[in-house]
């Protein structure tokens, strides 16, 4: 896939985003209906809170040789950091402004800015290109998550 293609799907995740949650009630939004997974809330919490960790990540590695990026614990995120407060527009808007950010940057680098590594404290070495591919997928993987809740909840 072109570098300028993964941009435009990574630019399209927060639509799709928002068309999951169409029309559902914050009682749907704050239901967990399938046992261990969370809600819907949650879903977009988590997602808002890793975009800007994916920015750090993506921008670390264009301005830094090698840099190490930190990996983080969803579950920790989600005990810790008041998903049950969080305005669900707010982190939409967060989800949005970060890619729209980050798509600028990536828009303005030569292509071999894309084959540049840094080093994951879990997974090793991963190119620009592989964390975008990565983050690009956050949304969509997250949005099937939703339909089943949708779907669980009638």
């Amino acid at each position: 896939m072109s570098h300028e293609r993964l941009i435009a799907d990574y630019l399209a995740g927060p639509q799709l985003l928002r068309d999951a949650i169409a029309g559902m009630t914050a009682e749907q939004i704050n239901a967990a209906p399938i046992p261990g997974k969370w809600s819907t809330r949650q879903v977009i919490c988590h997602l808002a809170d890793f975009e800007p960790v994916y920015a750090d990540r993506i921008k670390r590695v264009i301005a830094e040789d090698n840099p190490l990026l930190m990996s983080g614990d969803p579950d920790q995120f989600a005990a810790t950091l008041a998903y049950e407060h969080r305005d669900i527009e707010k982190e939409l808007q967060l989800i949005e402004v970060v890619r729209q950010q980050v798509a600028t940057i990536l828009r303005s680098v030569p292509a071999d800015t894309f084959q540049r590594t840094g080093k994951h404290s879990a997974d090793g070495p991963l190119t620009i290109e592989k964390l975008l591919t990565r983050i690009t997928g956050h949304i969509p993987h997250h949005v099937q998550t939703i339909a089943q809740k949708r779907a669980a909840l009638g």
